[in-house]
């Protein structure tokens, strides 16, 4: 009896230990062929980026990115976050041209803090723009007006938006990476990423018409039209009661554009001074929010 027990548990034995040798051999064997090389450099590369995976360079992160540099798919300047002197240091190290790539930024298409856009109710709930424009739109009269609630601010890993005195965000273009995080959490879409070199903006959704749309916002584009005829042809129109300006006409672009809007809905962004209106257009002294 105790033979037979023997004899089975080193029947056990060997047979596991044949299975081992085989499973493992196999595994050796897969290993070998399905082996794929990765480039030594990738993980050099990813070391010098910020680890932000942010996504502004167009990649899904800063891995991705750095293998796209490998490749010669991307220029070293597309990593918005990286300074100037890691880029140059990325560029060295691959021998390779750092690229000269025009700078993103997130830029918001809406000027109408509390002290010059109306409020239609008084809203009280989740302090969330999401949550607010669930309820008929949000508590703003001008429907596409930006809520105030800093979704956009909250959602930036940077800390490259703040709110204002008047609950308007306000963009450090220094800071933005145009990662397009606050431009997917804005309900009302007024985020989009523009190159800096796009000076000519309209600060407004506003759809509406004339006094429909000053009376719910005194900056807001009333669609006068002065900015079309002041500017050459093609590169301001008028498409649904709101100024639209062509970018693909960018090297026509000049303040002239701006001077007779009576609302200074379209300015002209000054790396120095921020948003310069036209010297026509009306002058908000007024500092308190507007009384429902």
């Amino acid at each position: 009896m105790d033979t037979d027990i023997a004899l089975n548990v080193t029947t056990a034995i060997l047979f596991m230990g044949v299975l081992g040798l085989l499973l493992s051999s196999m595994l050796a064997f897969a290993n070998k062929k399905l082996w794929v090389f990765e480039d030594p450099r990738i993980d050099e590369i990813e070391s010098m980026l910020p680890a932000t995976n942010c996504g502004a360079c167009g990649n899904a992160g800063c891995r991705p990115f750095a293998e796209a540099l490998i490749s010669g798919d991307v220029a070293p300047a597309q990593c918005t976050v990286s300074s100037a002197e890691v880029i140059d240091e990325i560029a060295d190290y691959l021998g390779v041209d750092s690229g000269d790539v025009v700078k993103r930024v997130a830029r918001l298409a809406c000027a109408g803090g509390s002290h010059v856009a109306r409020m239609r109710a008084h809203y009280d709930g989740l302090e969330s723009c999401r949550a607010a424009s669930v309820v008929s739109g949000g508590p703003k009269s001008c429907t596409w007006g930006c809520i105030g609630l800093a979704d956009c601010a909250d959602v930036c890993d940077l800390d490259a938006i703040t709110m204002d005195s008047h609950g308007l965000p306000v963009v450090d273009a220094e800071k933005c990476t145009a990662c397009e995080d606050c431009v997917e959490i804005c309900p009302k879409g007024l985020f989009s990423i523009q190159p800096v070199d796009r000076r000519l903006w309209v600060a407004c959704k506003n759809l509406e018409h004339g006094d429909t749309a000053e009376n719910e916002c005194e900056v807001a584009c009333t669609a006068c039209e002065r900015c079309v005829k002041d500017s050459p042809e093609g590169l301001i129109t008028i498409q649904n009661n709101l100024a639209v300006v062509d970018y693909g006409n960018n090297g026509l672009a000049s303040p002239v554009a701006t001077e007779r809007c009576p609302t200074g809905a379209i300015v002209w962004l000054d790396d120095d001074k921020g948003p310069v209106k036209g010297i026509y257009a009306k002058r908000i002294v007024r500092s308190e929010a507007l009384p429902l």
